[in-house]
C-alpha cells in the first residue's frame, strides 16, 4: 500500500489509499504504472479550478499481448497483426455491403448509376452465355433426318459432302444442253409452260418430248421408264432457269417417283405416252389408321373422290391441299393434273425448292425430303435411290 500525506489546517494526517492493481484487469502482462509520490500539498480551502486547467492525465492503457509470447525486458510487447485486426464474419460483411448499397441507391448519384450498372452486368452475362453456348451448338450439329419413332441406325446419312445425284460427273457423251450439262436459254411462264429455245423438236402437246434421245439412253442405264425420265429431266431444266439457286437434280425427283409409285406403276397403273397414269393412282384414306396421318377432306372429293378424308394423288402422291397450292402445268395442256407425271414432277421440284433451299447442301436436301414426307426411313430410301441413279447414269 502507498502512504501519502496531506496538510489540513496545519496538521499532518496519515491517509491510507489503496493502490491501483499492478496488472491490467484482463490478467495480461505489461508495464505497471507507478503511484504518484510527494504530491503537492493542497490549499487549506479548496477552490474551483479555472476552465483552462489541464485535465487530470488519463490512466494509461495497456495493450493486450498474446499469452504465449515471452516478455522482453525494457521493451513493450507488439501485438501481432492478426490479433490487432479483427475481420468481421462474412455474413456481417454481406449485410453491411447491402445496407451501404441501399443507402447509396437512394442518393441522386445512385439512382442514376445503379440501373446503368445493372444493365451492364446483364449485357455482359448475355454475351458470355452466347459465347459459350453458340460455339458449342455449332461444333455439335445434329442429323437433319430424325425420326423419334425409331431407334434403328440410319446408314448413308450425309453430314458433309455432296447431296445425292450432285456427283459432278459429265452427262451422256454427245448430248448437250440436257440435265447435268450447261443449259440452253429457257424461260417459263408462271404456269410452268416453257417458252423459247429448248433442246430438240418440241411438240405442242408435250414439251418434255424434246428430251427423248437423252431420256432413252439414261432409261436404258437406270431402268426408269422413258416417259418418266423425260418428265424428271424436263423439270430439272425448267427449275434451273426459274430457280437457279436450288440446283435440284433429276435424280432426286426420280427417287421420289420410285418410292412413291414405282414411276407411275402402283395399283397396276401405267404411264401413257402423254405422261398420264391410267388408271388414276390414289392412296389409302388418311384416316389415322395403320400408321397413316389423319387429314379430313380439303377438296370436297373433287381430286381424290373422297368427301370425308384426303387421299394422296398421282405418281408423286400429292395431298389435295398441297396440290392446290403448288400444282403445275408442265405439258402445256392448260390443266394442272396431279396424275400427269410431267405436271407432278415439276410441282414436286417446286415444292422441294421452297424457302430458298440449295439441294446441293446436305442439310437443305434432307430438310426438303422430310418436308415431303416426315419419316426418316422414307428419306433414307429416297437418298439411296437417288444415289443409285446418279451412279448408274453417270450424271
Amino acid at each position: 500500500m502507498g502512504d501519502t500525506r496531506r496538510v489540513v489546517d496545519g496538521e499532518q494526517r496519515s491517509t491510507v489509499r489503496p493502490l491501483r492493481p499492478a496488472a491490467p484487469p484482463d490478467g495480461g502482462a505489461g508495464p505497471v504504472p507507478r503511484p504518484r509520490s510527494n504530491p503537492a500539498p493542497a490549499p487549506a480551502e479548496p477552490k474551483a479550478e479555472p476552465a483552462t486547467a489541464e485535465p487530470t492525465p488519463a490512466e494509461p492503457k495497456v495493450e493486450p499481448v498474446a499469452a504465449e509470447a515471452e516478455p522482453v525486458a525494457g521493451r513493450r510487447r507488439r501485438v501481432p497483426f492478426a490479433h490487432a485486426l479483427r475481420v468481421p464474419p462474412p455474413r456481417q460483411l454481406a449485410v453491411g455491403a447491402a445496407r451501404a448499397t441501399r443507402a447509396w441507391s437512394r442518393r441522386p448519384s445512385g439512382r442514376t448509376t445503379l440501373p446503368a450498372l445493372f444493365l451492364l452486368v446483364l449485357v455482359a452475362a448475355t454475351a458470355t452465355a452466347g459465347a459459350l453456348l453458340v460455339p458449342a451448338a455449332v461444333r455439335k450439329p445434329q442429323p437433319v433426318a430424325v425420326d423419334a419413332t425409331t431407334n434403328a441406325p440410319v446408314q448413308g446419312v450425309p453430314q458433309t459432302g455432296a447431296a445425292p445425284g450432285a456427283t459432278g460427273l459429265p452427262a451422256v457423251p454427245g448430248i448437250t444442253g440436257l440435265p447435268g450439262t450447261p443449259l440452253p436459254i429457257l424461260t417459263a411462264t408462271p404456269g410452268g409452260t416453257p417458252t423459247g429455245p429448248v433442246v430438240g423438236p418440241v411438240t405442242p402437246a408435250r414439251p418434255a418430248d424434246a428430251l427423248a434421245a437423252w431420256a432413252q439412253q439414261v432409261s436404258a442405264a437406270t431402268g426408269i421408264p422413258q416417259v418418266a425420265m423425260q418428265a424428271y429431266g424436263y423439270a430439272e431444266l425448267v427449275l434451273a432457269q426459274t430457280q437457279r439457286s436450288c440446283q435440284l437434280s433429276w435424280t432426286t425427283l426420280a427417287a421420289i417417283g420410285y418410292v412413291e409409285s414405282r414411276h407411275g406403276s402402283a395399283n397396276k397403273a401405267t404411264l401413257q405416252p402423254n405422261g398420264v397414269a391410267a388408271p388414276e393412282i390414289l392412296g389409302a384414306p388418311l384416316d389415322g389408321q395403320g400408321g397413316r396421318s389423319r387429314i379430313l377432306d380439303t377438296d370436297r372429293g373433287q381430286l381424290d373422290h373422297d368427301p370425308v378424308y384426303d387421299k394422296a394423288l398421282g405418281p408423286m402422291q400429292f395431298i389435295p391441299s398441297t396440290w392446290q397450292e403448288i400444282g403445275a402445268d408442265a405439258d402445256n395442256d392448260g390443266v394442272k393434273n396431279p396424275h400427269d407425271i410431267d405436271d407432278a414432277a415439276l410441282a414436286a421440284g417446286r415444292y422441294l425448292c421452297k424457302g430458298g433451299r440449295n439441294m446441293t447442301i446436305p442439310g437443305d436436301w434432307w430438310g426438303a425430303i422430310l418436308s415431303y414426307n416426315d419419316v426418316r426411313r422414307y428419306a433414307q430410301d429416297v437418298f439411296d435411290k437417288a444415289d443409285e441413279y446418279g451412279r448408274l447414269s453417270g450424271t
